[in-house]
């Protein structure tokens, strides 16, 4: 079994309670695939940080508050993650794909599980519950 790559997860809504989704590029491990952006944390990083820092170089936007929702493991074919998936409450900018990534609001309820990579299901089940 293969380290995991220990992935920081923002799952950020909107005042109506959409969540900003992300395109996966085709050149990306499971890119076509929607996701929730995101990004590794680095050696010595926090996982706030990790996050402030990703959505930052990522969407532009600037976390104001955050929160823990759900730690998920997953094992790939080629690799494992350890999704460590926070809810962004509160921030301040406006998202667009900095790295050419397509991005789009979604209404929790019309998520649909085969739109994502298969690490990202646990995720929407979390955010149904909540």
């Amino acid at each position: 079994m293969t380290t995991p790559v220990h992935v920081a997860v923002a799952v950020i809504k909107n005042a109506e309670k959409q969540v900003l989704l992300a395109l996966r590029q085709a050149h990306q491990h499971q890119g076509g695939l929607w996701e929730f952006p995101g990004g590794k944390v680095e050696l010595d990083e926090s996982v706030f940080d990790a996050l402030v820092r990703e959505t930052k170089e990522e969407l532009a936007v600037t976390i104001l508050a955050a929160r823990p929702l759900i730690k998920l493991s997953h094992e790939y074919s080629d690799k494992s993650v350890l999704l460590d998936v926070w809810c962004v409450d509160a921030f301040s900018g406006t998202p667009h794909g900095r790295e050419g990534q397509s991005l789009r609001w979604c209404d929790i309820t019309d998520l649909i599980d085969d739109d994502f990579p298969a690490a990202n299901v646990g995720i929407i089940k979390a955010l149904r519950q909540e």
